[in-house]
């Protein structure tokens, strides 16, 4: 079986597409200096963001090609595998943002990179950029790349960890503007959750898997967690967490009007495993307790 190609610093990286190292922790990576190559899986121990000019193949996760296309940005964090075994050589395209996690430390990007949570989207969930927006990513990149290419300083790092950031920011807001120009598939994607929490609770999966998770959704829709729960955000103010305790509690109403159930029955057929667990979260969300609730209804 064919090994996965591990990077675990910069310098290989760039090493494996003749790329000078100027920097032991960040590099704007021209894909194109690189020789053809065959299609193999790799392995990425640091930050990695392509932006990808044309279409081709050579870019996949699990078993999957990513959604993408002329000016097409895609994420991986660290320890994130992929590509895929093949005979077929091909030419690499594009630019590549790679950045250490080592870069970030003590630095307030840092800090809060794990908000940006387009590094663990998954398969069609690229972000596809206009013609603007991929202007202003090229502007970002060549700012990264001046700093590299500057001798190192004591300003440095501050100016290019800001660059980095500066840049995540731009994609945060491309993004949020990808979820509204792509409105007709986001909203078939809550009629399609609401329908899986519908057959969720009309099964026996409240017995067998016991309460509906946002992984657990995302993953029979197709998603990634972090997509599908910024997407249900988006779409409805609340998070997909919240929606899904919306409905535990509307579907908990109507049982609760059946008075030949015990509460403690109600809360074993929702799928919950303590039915104190249940009438804490009823309250919560209603003001009353279960028992209370039905007493008034």
């Amino acid at each position: 079986m064919d090994t996965i190609i591990n990077f675990k610093s910069i310098k290989e990286y760039n090493d494996f597409n003749n790329q000078e190292t100027l920097h032991p922790l960040v590099s704007v990576v021209h894909l194109d200096k690189a020789n053809p190559r065959q299609l193999r899986r790799l392995r990425y121990s640091f930050y990695t963001v392509f932006l990808k000019k044309i279409m081709c193949g050579d870019l996949r996760y699990g078993l999957s090609n990513y959604d993408y296309e002329e000016g097409t940005l895609i994420f991986l964090a660290p320890g994130q595998v992929i590509g895929q075994y093949g005979e077929d050589y091909y030419q690499p395209q594009g630019l590549a943002l790679v950045f250490h996690p080592d870069l970030l430390v003590g630095t307030k990007l840092g800090e809060h990179i794990n908000e940006y949570h387009f590094f663990s989207y998954a398969v069609n969930e690229a972000l596809h950029l206009s013609e603007q927006e991929r202007r202003i990513i090229l502007d970002c990149f060549a700012k990264i790349e001046y700093e590299l290419q500057h001798s190192i300083d004591k300003h440095s790092k501050h100016l290019i960890v800001s660059n980095i950031e500066l840049f995540l920011d731009y994609c945060t807001r491309f993004y949020d503007r990808q979820f509204i120009t792509r409105d007709n598939s986001n909203k078939g994607i809550l009629e399609r959750f609401e329908s899986l929490l519908n057959r969720y609770f009309s099964s026996d999966n409240p017995d067998n898997i016991g309460l509906p998770t946002v992984t657990w959704c995302a993953e029979e829709l197709k998603l990634s967690a972090n997509y599908f729960g910024d997407l249900i955000k988006k779409e409805t103010g609340i998070s997909a967490q919240e929606y899904i305790q919306t409905k535990i509690i509307n579907v908990a109403k109507v049982k609760l009007y059946d008075s030949s159930k015990s509460v403690n029955e109600v809360a074993y057929e929702l799928g919950f495993k303590y039915p104190q667990h249940f009438s804490r979260l009823f309250k919560q969300r209603t003001g009353t307790t279960p028992n209370e609730f039905r007493l008034k209804n």
